[in-house]
């Protein structure tokens, strides 16, 4: 059986981190969130491939913190309700400053 060729993300998602020296597999989470919150179509197609929906569902799902708007794009992509993802739960809980 022959490994899965590893995605190619764009550098500018991990401009903080060592690029070249990212364990995809020890650090799906991180990298699945990142990608979700900081790169485009082509690059979540890329993590889609290379981790599986189930995979990825399971990282988003649990991710402690997401951005309101990649917490919707997740729901979407994904097909599951808001209320179902950790940090949208803590959000409610938890409100920021009211923003005007």
């Amino acid at each position: 059986m022959s490994e899965k060729s590893k995605p190619i993300f764009h550098r500018r998602i991990f401009w903080d981190v060592d690029f070249d020296n990212i364990d995809y597999d020890a650090k799906a989470n991180f990298v699945i969130e990142r990608v979700f919150e900081r790169g485009d179509v082509d690059d979540i197609r890329q993590c889609r491939r290379y981790y599986g929906d189930e995979k990825v569902t399971t990282a988003l799902l649990n991710a402690k913190y997401l951005p309101e708007r990649t917490i919707y794009l997740a729901a979407a992509v994904t097909g599951r309700a808001l209320n179902e993802f950790r940090c949208y739960i803590l959000r409610q809980s938890n409100p920021g400053l009211y923003p005007y």
